[in-house]
């Protein structure tokens, strides 16, 4: 009841300071909630997905991505990459203003300068900032303004996913003067170049954007973007409270399939109910996302070094059956390997299908060749992936396999992953960037874990040779041939359990178009129209 109380709080104190001037325009508000508060409006702190949405409304960089993962230009208009693959020169719109503030005197704003890229990249490394970003510029040797519309960037070693990096929104335009006039503050009072600008933010109970008059973006018939008049954005902890707020028509948009109410919204198969057939939307695809079992293989227990019984494993269970009744559908069984379906690279023949008889005889093997006829594992995991476990726990004794589930907070199990303290842990990896390597990453020998994300410990020397030589492979097509095989090396040797790569599920009502649907989950406003 106190957070419904908050929710009609502040619409009430959102619609009080609009409907004096904007009565015509209030419908062309779009309202969305967060779960929980969003930690900064900074691009230099866009680590989490909250934080990510809202930046994304605010800032544009050099380039972005589009709805099919193609790089595409945004603050720069063209670019060319040189036969090496280590100069970067970008060619910047100038065009592209920053929003109105006091601090820029003459007509209170100022055209983007290609100095604002090397001081934005500068803050981005800057120790002092502590930026969760910095790892981006990794691979990079220096950058550098040429003049006002030339930007260059050279790397260590050529790196094809690279422009794939710079349309995190860690890369995004920040204007010197109000940074530096604001400080640590930048994250409340944030100036960018977005198709909305800040209004207001009063944290755990609203935040606010109105329409950026001034944005370079237009669409295919030239009319300037965005069209929306507003962004309000609540922050409901209960998921169930959001959904009966969007059942109700005070919300536009739900992103998420919770427990508490997905059959009440979806039939087993993923098809919207009858009664909400009529006034909402459902948008799906893919999701850079594969959700997991890991082994740690440097434990010390029997089971989990045998690869008989990691193999074993794989075979023991439906992953069909469990998307379908666990999550309505919602889901792709992950019957290929790591990489997710989506990402070049994803071979669906690589992984296992249900294979009861064999997941038998692998236990039996192992039990004949060490004597040990009570295999026994334990599964980590939280309480929110708890009914997968269960699930798996009851397919595998019905192989021959004792199966315990731990429960533990989800902060204990990423302390526990990162140290090398649990033999078999539920896990999930959503990309950073759109680019097999990225998934890949989590098998190089030199990644182990806490100092990388080898969460495993998996070590294999073809598998380091082939990571190696990707950086250095340009072709595409060849590049995805790469990765498959190392994928198929990694099951073959069967340190993980894929369990599902998920999907992107958006609800939104009729009246709302334009919201589109892209595998890294980003929300992206500037093209969503609404009507009465």
């Amino acid at each position: 009841m106190k957070h419904l109380l908050y929710f009609s709080f502040s619409l009430l104190l959102f619609w009080s300071c609009n409907s004096t001037k904007n009565d015509n325009k209030d419908h062309l508000v779009f309202r969305y909630n967060e779960h929980k508060n969003i930690g900064s409006l900074d691009p230099a702190f866009a680590k989490d997905n909250a934080d990510i949405w809202a930046i994304n409304q605010l800032f544009n960089g050099l380039v972005e991505m589009n709805d099919s993962l193609k790089v595409i230009p945004s603050i720069a208009k063209k670019w060319t990459v040189s036969e090496d693959g280590l100069t970067y020169k970008f060619t910047l719109r100038n065009d592209v203003y920053f929003h109105k503030h006091s601090l820029f005197k003459k007509d209170s704003t100022r055209t983007v300068k290609a100095q604002d890229f090397e001081y934005s990249f500068n803050r981005i490394l800057d120790p002092k900032v502590a930026s969760s970003g910095r790892w981006v510029f990794n691979k990079v040797e220096h950058f550098k303004a040429e003049n006002d519309s030339i930007f260059t960037i050279n790397l260590k070693q050529p790196f094809p996913a690279f422009l794939g990096l710079l349309t995190m929104k860690y890369c995004s335009v920040v204007p010197k003067e109000i940074v530096e006039h604001y400080g640590s503050n930048f994250r409340s009072n944030p100036i960018g170049t977005g198709p909305f600008k800040f209004k207001r933010w009063e944290e755990n109970i609203k935040l606010v954007f109105r329409k950026n008059n001034n944005y370079f973006e237009t669409d295919a018939k030239g009319n300037q973007l965005p069209y929306l008049e507003a962004v309000a954005i609540t922050f409901l902890p209960d998921k169930q409270s959001e959904f009966m707020q969007f059942a109700q028509g005070n919300l536009d948009f739900l992103n998420s399939l919770d427990a508490s109410y997905q059959d009440e919204i979806l039939t087993t198969k993923g098809e919207l109910r009858d009664k909400y057939t009529k006034t909402v939307n459902v948008i799906k695809g893919p999701y850079l996302n594969t959700e997991y079992l890991a082994f740690f293989m440097d434990s010390e227990k029997d089971e989990i070094n045998s690869k008989n019984l990691r193999l074993a494993i794989n075979y023991g269970f439906d992953r069909k059956k469990m998307i379908t009744y666990l999550r309505n559908g919602i889901g792709i069984p992950a019957n290929g390997g790591f990489i997710p379906k989506g990402l070049p690279g994803f071979n669906k023949n690589t992984g296992f299908e249900y294979n009861p008889e064999k997941a038998k005889q692998l236990i039996e093997d192992y039990k004949t060749q060490t004597g040990n006829l009570n295999p026994e594992i334990t599964i980590t995991t939280t309480s929110n992936y708890l009914n997968f476990c269960e699930y798996i726990q009851r397919e595998l004794t019905k192989i021959g396999l004792i199966v315990n589930v731990d429960v533990i907070p989800a902060s204990t199990l990423k302390e526990g992953k990162a140290n090398g303290k649990l033999d078999l842990f539920r896990a999930s990896w959503v990309a950073d960037y759109p680019d097999a390597q990225n998934y890949l990453s989590l098998f190089y020998s030199e990644n182990f874990a806490p100092n990388g994300p080898n969460y495993t410990h998996f070590k294999d020397e073809t598998f380091d040779t082939w990571y190696t030589q990707s950086f250095l492979e340009s072709n595409v097509d060849e590049r995805a041939k790469l990765y498959s095989k190392m994928d198929s090396l990694i099951l073959k040797e069967a340190p993980i359990v894929p369990l599902y790569y998920d999907e992107v599920i958006r609800f939104t009502h009729k009246k709302v178009s334009g919201i589109g649907n892209n595998p890294i989950n980003l929300l992206q406003l500037k093209r969503v129209k609404k009507e009465l």
